[in-house]
């Protein structure tokens, strides 16, 4: 048996989520079916982790185990002629029996996307969230800087957690801000934040509560107090979904000759 594993990016503005659901219509689901008919086998993926409803992926990453003799350089075209469009696999590459997508994971980078001004655009409404006035992007950057590091993130998390602990490391966080658009009256603000994991609706809840700050409705230094109590209550709103995308996870392996490689 081979263990295969690829990237895959994906609008998820149509799926109930990219992990199996009793409703069914969820991005595995629909990469499930198309590898049973590339092989003729039932084909079980394992997820670098969950995307809710309406969130996107860039790099989301799965593997899988097959007999089947298909040429690696051949997989991504095979399989992305049996997905519809809005689904993508763009790298395919052969790894270690021992290789799991989520727990062999070092990183994971998300991306949340805010279009702020008068009008947002009609052409990226699946993937930005709009704000209609300008937000203080100085203030929210100040803020970003106190979520770097190990913390206990109960506050930043959902009640709906199943989750043993609430640490979590937080490597960099960073806010960018994209050009103006004359015709729109406005501009996106990305919100990049890279960890070694994050919890359910986290990144969602971290930016929700930033969203306060650069309206002015908080002070950039609560974000200490808001970590230290440890109560969702004391967060901001979870920010709507489909602002949200997946953009990387990173892996360390040996490569053919035993030195590190990253992918």
């Amino acid at each position: 048996m081979r263990n295969l594993c690829m990237k895959v990016s994906y609008d998820g503005t149509a799926y109930n989520g990219f992990q199996t659901q009793p409703d069914g219509n969820t991005i595995q689901d629909v990469i499930e079916e198309a590898l049973a008919q590339l092989t003729g086998e039932t084909v079980k993926i394992t997820g670098s982790g969950r995307t809710d409803a309406g969130v996107h992926a860039r790099g989301q990453v799965f593997n899988f185990f097959t007999a089947s003799k298909i040429p690696l350089n051949r997989w991504c075209l095979a399989i992305n002629s049996r997905l519809p469009d809005d689904i993508l696999v763009w790298q395919a590459r052969e790894v270690p029996e021992t290789f799991h997508a989520r727990r062999s994971a070092k990183c994971k980078t998300y991306r949340y996307t805010i279009r702020c001004g008068k009008h947002p655009d009609v052409f990226k409404r699946h993937q930005e969230y709009h704000h209609y006035t300008p937000l203080d992007a100085d203030a929210m950057r100040d803020g970003l800087r106190y979520l770097v590091g190990e913390h206990d993130f109960t506050s930043f998390c959902s009640t709906r957690t199943d989750k043993k602990s609430n640490v979590r490391t937080i490597y960099s966080a960073r806010l960018e801000c994209g050009e103006w658009d004359a015709q729109l009256e406005s501009y996106p603000l990305y919100v990049y934040l890279t960890g070694n994991g994050f919890l359910y609706n986290m990144v969602r809840i971290i930016v929700g509560t930033l969203l306060e700050v650069g309206m002015g409705k908080r002070k950039s230094e609560e974000i200490v107090h808001i970590l230290e109590g440890r109560s969702r209550l004391l967060a901001g709103p979870t920010a709507m979904a489909h602002g949200l995308m997946l953009w990387d996870v990173e892996y360390e392996l040996l490569d053919e000759v035993g030195q590190q490689a990253y992918f």
